[in-house]
């Protein structure tokens, strides 16, 4: 019997189940590439708005931390690959992540793959078919996407290079998330380790083209090396073979590693569990325990980010002045490098938001996930009440999202705070953002406890709020559309005279949205 015996019967039915799953991210990915093509032509028909964009955008040191460097926003092709570039890739990293760790290390926890491992299959038969999945589905989002961005308006050449970024990225990181489905000892864990891998390196990405670092550094990161490509500014193809030699090897090692490694066990092995219960003996403490590693994960991660936007903010001032544009623009607004300064830092502390919004929702998301591994029925089975087991998952979430923000605005304000803008202004702004993120976290906390079916709601709050908040203006949207973000009604609490009723009004929405979420848990019932 070969290692590979059995493949193509699970391949065939590992497709059927998962292309429900997988096709959200290729049309979600897709259309993010086309919908610039569709938008650059509608909201800047002429000369003179495509020349104010370039203006207004070219140079913004928080725009090029997200999206990467704006070389050609003068066309259609340039937008797109300015404005879905960074982000597709990072989107299709994460797709293939799930993909392969759901059909590989998520079975095993299941017991789905043992019950499969009893019948004629080989022993690499299961991570070979995730990383068969992981390459079909990269390599269909590269065809898919490149087909509608050019029937949309998008040119052949700039379209299918930008395309190929996202299938080399969805590449890159299927042999990553193999590898990290045999180190770990579980799913969640695998998952985690490889989407923090992709964070660190897009926002290393980031960093460098926003702190003017020299142009060999992009070749420090995997999302440097796609971006070299330059879609629609040079249409390169050559820096894409590192993405395929790294995808190589990455899976020729994670092969290596599951033959050293026991079913259902990790290469690094779970510690042993503490003799008492301790804090866990109660609801509240369990709730911390159950979320504890993650939370940290993230508070280190709200470190990082505060010392890089931190550093960033320092050089905002430089930055505008060697872009005259930008200076000229900074002049005529009568905006100070101080006013300059802290507009940065409330872009960022935006993106930051966004980001303690994501850990709040995988809090709340958690509850549904509990419940169908049926580990919920037993503690709701004694004395525990729904409403109090709900609650505690609650605080946690919303302990830890502020936790995280203030520990950012902390981070950030020691290093950027001076004469411009000082200590308490960054740490203020900070906390003033919490409502906003308590928001979005509701959202999902109301979905999962009053109708989990719609839990995916929790994401499109996410996504809408970044959409909004970021892109929204340039894009000119009205009033009433920008307002649907909570983070246009957060205060800039430096201000002369700091409109404070939009923070009231957050908390009564947020507090709204928690009470719902209590309530439809008490009575829906338990899967």
């Amino acid at each position: 019997m070969s290692a590979l015996t059995g493949a193509r019967p699970l391949l065939r039915v590992s497709a059927r189940q998962d292309a429900r799953a997988i096709a959200p991210w290729i049309m979600g990915i897709s259309a993010l590439s086309a919908s610039s093509i569709l938008a650059y032509a509608w909201i800047f028909p002429d000369r003179e708005d495509r020349a104010a964009l370039a203006t207004a955008l070219g140079g913004n040191p928080a725009l090029s931390l997200i999206f990467g460097p704006a070389r050609d926003l003068m066309t259609s092709d340039g937008f797109n690959a300015w404005r879905a570039g960074g982000l597709g890739a990072f989107f299709a990293s994460l797709m293939a992540v799930l993909i392969v760790v759901r059909n590989s290390r998520a079975a095993e926890d299941s017991g789905q793959a043992e019950l499969l491992a009893s019948a004629v299959m080989g022993r690499q038969t299961r991570l070979g078919v995730s990383v068969m999945l992981g390459v079909a589905a990269s390599v269909a989002l590269g065809v898919i996407c490149s087909l509608i961005t050019i029937a949309c308006g998008g040119g052949v050449a700039s379209s299918l290079v930008l395309s190929a970024t996202f299938m080399c990225a969805g590449l890159m990181f299927t042999g990553v998330a193999a590898v990290t489905a045999q180190i770990s000892s579980d799913a969640r864990t695998a998952s985690s380790i490889a989407v923090a891998a992709a964070g660190i390196l897009y926002f290393l990405r980031g960093y460098l083209d926003s702190s003017g670092a020299p142009g060999w550094t992009q070749w420090l990161t995997p999302f440097g090396w796609l971006e070299a490509t330059r879609p629609a500014a040079g249409n390169r193809v050559w820096p894409l073979i590192p993405t395929v030699v790294l995808a190589v090897i990455a899976v020729a090692a994670a092969f290596a590693l599951q033959q050293r490694r026991d079913f259902g066990q990790g290469v690094v092995a779970t510690r042993p569990g503490p003799d008492r219960g301790g804090a866990v003996t109660t609801v509240w403490g369990l709730a911390v325990r159950l979320h504890r590693a993650s939370i940290l994960t993230w508070l280190v991660g709200f470190a990082a980010l505060g010392l890089v936007f931190g550093n960033l903010a320092t050089s905002v001032g430089d930055v505008i002045a060697s872009n005259p544009a930008l200076s000229q623009v900074a002049a005529a607004s009568g905006a100070a490098g101080g006013a300059v300064t802290l507009g940065f830092i409330v872009t960022i502390l935006q993106i930051t938001g966004i980001l303690a919004a994501v850990l709040g929702v995988q809090v709340a998301l958690r509850i549904h996930a509990e419940e169908i591994e049926y580990r919920v029925e037993p503690l709701l089975a004694g004395s525990l009440r729904r409403q109090v087991y709900f609650a505690s998952n609650l605080l946690t979430a919303l302990v830890a999202t502020a936790l995280g923000m203030l520990v950012a605005g902390t981070v950030m304000g020691t290093i950027a705070g001076g004469d411009e803008v000082s200590f308490g202004d960054v740490l203020g702004q900070a906390a003033a953002t919490v409502p906003a993120v308590w928001v979005l976290v509701g959202i999902g906390f109301a979905a999962v406890g009053a109708a989990p079916r719609l839990r995916l709601v929790a994401w499109a709050g996410i996504v809408a709020s970044f959409g909004l908040s970021i892109l929204g203006p340039t894009f000119k949207l009205p009033d009433w559309a920008l307002d649907i973000s909570p983070f246009r009604h957060v205060p800039v609490v430096s201000a002369s005279s700091p409109d404070w009723s939009g923070l009231g009004g957050l908390a009564v929405v947020a507090l709204l949205l928690m009470v719902v979420g209590l309530v439809g848990y008490r009575r829906r019932d338990v899967l």
